[in-house]
């Protein structure tokens, strides 16, 4: 069974760049997803309460983006930035629930897949920005984070063994790859995680 997710595109060096060059406005950004990520999971357990055999496993999610978001928040106190009045729209992640299926089940399949696809993003780019800072603390801060989301890719993949077969999940996890590499290719670039 293979867990991981192979991005089938690979983020720029210009995107690097626009994130290093005004990294007050990536915090914000990187800030506000921690929020989201933390509400997705939590949403998952009010959505799917009766998945019993996950429910602790996307509460410990939950938890994790919370704690993470708190660690940006911290930076972001120390840099003298502020949280926005509103959180903005994130085109990246609308754009890829557009394709999420109706029926239930393949619902639930498509959730769980995207926050993996989505969690696999967030590692490779925390990847490329621990090893493009130069400030060491901000560097660790990275690689931790880059290991927690790559942890994260890998576990609503493995939830999902609970439920159904093998062959669907990996059938329906090289389609949903696919389309983001489409999302990600039409993107505008910005000093955002997505």
């Amino acid at each position: 069974m293979n867990l991981s997710i192979d991005l089938q595109y690979r983020s720029s060096e210009e995107w690097l760049k626009m994130v290093l060059n005004d990294f007050d406005a990536f915090l914000i950004d990187h800030a506000n997803c921690e929020r989201k990520a933390s509400a997705m999971a939590m949403g998952l357990v009010a959505k799917y309460p009766d998945r019993k055999e996950i429910v602790p496993e996307l509460i410990e999610t939950a938890i994790e983006e919370l704690e993470h978001f708190q660690s940006v928040y911290a930076l972001m106190e120390k840099r003298g930035i502020a949280l926005p009045p509103a959180m903005e729209k994130d085109e990246y992640i609308s754009d890829l629930f557009i394709h999420l299926r109706n029926n239930v089940e393949h619902r639930f399949i498509d959730r769980m897949l995207l926050a993996s696809v989505v969690e696999c993003r967030g590692a490779e780019r925390f990847q490329m920005i621990c090893e493009g800072l130069e400030d060491k603390e901000l560097k660790q801060f990275y690689k931790m984070l880059w290991a927690s989301e790559a942890k994260h890719g890998n576990i609503f993949v493995k939830m999902l063994f609970h439920y159904f077969d093998e062959k669907e999940i990996y059938a329906r996890l090289h389609e949903l790859v696919e389309i983001e590499a489409s999302v990600m290719k039409a993107l505008p670039l910005r000093a955002a995680l997505h």
